[in-house]
This record gives structure tokens, C-alpha cells and sequence, in this order.
């Protein structure tokens, strides 16, 4: 048999050969780097740079406008705006008898809180500290003292905002979801109409909802008359006891159509199949959004859970448009906190640290979920 002389390959085309990188591959992989060049740039600008700045401007004492200059304080301001101490105070006892002093109603008598955070040397590891919450513990008075009262108000009140926005508002978006999957008519104006809040700026609802939950505003009157005039009008947003609650329902009822949609995309990428085998099977409408609907919605879940949870704590803008903050600080959150001190008091390094503890919070919150949310293994 004649064998025919092979030609040598030329290096550049054995090199791309052997290395799997062709002419054709090296120009996919350049147009590919090009088109993601200016998200990356504009992530590194607008996302990555002002991070580090923070973090670099939380260890000074930065100031927006200030004649003194910038010097690295340490950690001097993580230390005034996350110091927490608890404190029990005993009552006061008659120095003859040993027994406790008592006012004319009965009640055990305490010495005064604020000569035992201003400059005490019996207790120095409370000097400058104010009371945040206290409670009756027998006959034992519990104090939790913090350094910076406000801050720690904002924590609580977007913790309790993130618990209970984010599975209220995924619940009733699953629901909405359900109901519009279904073939009937005219579904397509319902979804139009609870989706539409959300293409509305959220400036302009927060606008809305504070005539509306004025004492004279639509909500008391309604209540009013299905009441027949029996019901007191209530000033939402100046109550203490209803601001935070009142911005939640507003908040809830802004977004759900966003992640109703998102349920819908995850809902109709379920095989119609199952449900013909389950209802074969005898499933019945419970037994197949658990064994059917439910599992083929993880994903989505997941997605969802995510999502919320971030908006949860960005809450600003509601409180910036209908409270500031207010009614004494019921309704104060860790963005709002943020952008008050770096910019209307020109703290920047106190709104930097701000900023970074709330990074540090997220980042914990998503590693939790991403943890309670992982794929199991069988």
C-alpha cells in the first residue's frame, strides 16, 4: 500500500490545535470580553469603588466638610455605634434594716439610671450609655444600654420589617400567581392590574399612601363608615405603634405584583403532564400543589426569598417620603440611618460604618439561606 506524504502543519495552527484555542475561539472569546467590558467598568465605578472607600473611610473620622484633617481613628466607630451592654438594677435598701425602700404606692424604689451612665467610677463600662428597652424581672429593673439608641432602633426595626415583609409578601405573591395561571378570561386584565404598582415609582406611592393614611385620608374614612361612625380615626404615620406597620402593608402590597410575576415564570415552566398523572392518580388540589406544584417551584422559591430579602433591607425611600424616621424613631432603618449621617449631618465615616455593618448583615443573612436552601442530597 502506498502511503501518502503528509504536509507539516504550520506551528501557529498546531499550537491552537493542541491548546483547543482556534482563530475563530480567540475572536468569540475577544468580542465576548468587549461587550462585558462596560459592566464590568461601570460595576467597578459604581459598586466595587465607593465599597472599598467606605470601608477604608469607616476607620477614620471623615468629615463632609471640615477644616480638620482626616486621621485613622481605628475602630473607634464600630465601637460607639455597636456597644450593647445589659444592666440590672436592684432596689435601694434602708441601710439600717436591710430591707427594701418602697414608694407610698408599694412599689420598689431605684436609684435614677442616669447617675450610673454619667461618669461613675463604680461603673465606668457604662459611662456615656442610654437606655434602648428595659423590662420588670421581679423585683429586679433589666436595662439594655446602648451606645448609639438610634442605630440600634434601625437594626430592630428592619429586622422586623425584613421578617415580615419577606414571607407575607412571598405568600400572597405565590397566591396571585396561582389564581392568575389559570385558562380563564380576561386573566390577562388582572394581571395588568396587580403588576401595575410596580411600574409606579415608589417616591410617588409612598406620596399616595401618606394622604391616605392621614386622619382625614381615604383609609379612615372607609373604616369609618363600614363602622357606621363608631370608629376613631387614627393618625397612621404619627403613631408610634402603627408607623412601622402602616409602611409594611404600603411596602407589601408595592411590590407583590413584581414577584407574583416571577412566581408565574416558575409556575409555568412545571410540565402539564405531572398534573395529568396526578389527577389520574386521584391527586387532589392540595395533594398536587404539595407533591407537583411545590417541588418543581424551588428554584423559584429560592429565587424569591433572595430578592425580597434584599429589597427588605434597602428600605429608605418609604420612610424618607412618609415618616423620616419618625414618629420618635419607630420607624428609623439602616439605609435611612446611613444616608442621614453621611450626608445631612456629614458624617461620612459614621454613614461609612453604617454601611459596612449592613454589608456584613446581608452578606450573613444570604450565607444563612443559601445554607437552608442548598440541594440535599437523598
Amino acid at each position: 500500500m502506498q502511503r501518502i506524504p503528509v504536509k507539516p502543519v504550520p506551528e501557529l495552527v498546531r499550537r491552537a490545535a493542541t491548546s483547543g484555542m482556534g482563530p475563530g475561539r480567540r475572536g468569540e472569546e475577544a468580542a465576548g470580553i468587549a461587550m462585558a467590558a462596560p459592566a464590568v467598568v461601570l460595576l467597578a465605578a459604581f459598586l466595587i469603588t465607593p465599597f472599598v472607600l467606605a470601608f477604608v473611610m469607616s476607620f477614620t473620622n471623615q468629615r463632609l466638610v471640615s477644616p480638620n484633617p482626616t486621621s485613622f481613628v481605628g475602630t473607634r466607630n464600630f465601637v460607639q455605634l455597636l456597644t450593647v451592654r445589659p444592666f440590672v438594677m436592684t432596689p435601694l435598701t434602708d441601710p439600717a434594716t436591710g430591707a427594701t425602700l418602697r414608694d407610698a404606692a408599694g412599689a420598689p424604689v431605684y436609684p435614677v439610671l442616669r447617675d450610673i451612665t454619667r461618669g461613675n467610677p463604680d461603673y465606668p463600662q457604662f459611662d456615656g450609655l442610654r437606655e434602648l428597652t428595659s423590662w420588670q424581672l421581679a423585683e429586679r429593673r433589666v436595662y439594655l444600654l446602648a451606645s448609639d439608641v438610634v442605630f440600634m432602633r434601625a437594626v430592630g426595626n428592619t429586622l422586623l420589617f425584613v421578617l415580615v415583609v419577606a414571607p407575607t409578601q412571598a405568600t400572597l405573591a405565590l397566591l396571585l400567581a396561582l389564581m392568575i395561571n389559570q385558562r380563564l378570561r380576561g386573566v390577562n386584565v388582572f394581571r395588568t392590574i396587580y403588576f401595575m404598582p410596580v411600574v409606579i415609582s415608589i417616591v410617588v406611592v409612598s406620596l399616595l399612601w401618606r394622604f391616605i393614611y392621614s386622619p382625614s385620608g381615604l383609609l379612615n374614612s372607609m373604616l369609618t363608615g363600614l363602622t357606621f361612625g363608631t370608629f376613631t380615626p387614627i393618625d397612621w404615620l404619627g403613631n408610634p405603634n402603627t408607623a412601622l406597620g402602616a409602611i409594611m402593608a404600603m411596602s407589601i402590597w408595592q411590590a407583590v405584583g413584581f414577584h407574583m410575576v416571577i412566581w408565574l415564570s416558575g409556575l409555568q415552566t412545571i410540565p402539564a403532564v405531572l398534573y395529568e398523572a396526578a389527577s389520574v392518580e386521584g391527586a387532589s388540589t392540595m395533594q398536587k400543589f404539595r407533591h407537583v406544584t411545590w417541588p418543581g417551584l424551588r428554584n423559584t422559591a429560592v429565587l424569591v426569598l433572595v430578592v425580597i430579602t434584599m429589597q427588605a433591607f434597602a428600605l429608605f425611600a418609604q420612610v424618607d417620603v412618609m415618616t423620616r424616621g419618625g414618629p420618635r424613631d419607630a420607624t428609623q432603618s439602616i439605609v435611612f440611618q446611613a444616608v442621614q449621617r453621611g450626608f445631612e449631618r456629614q458624617d461620612i465615616a459614621g454613614g461609612s460604618t453604617i454601611s459596612v455593618v449592613l454589608f456584613v448583615l446581608v452578606l450573613t443573612v444570604s450565607l444563612v439561606q443559601r445554607y437552608l436552601t442548598r440541594e440535599r442530597a437523598r
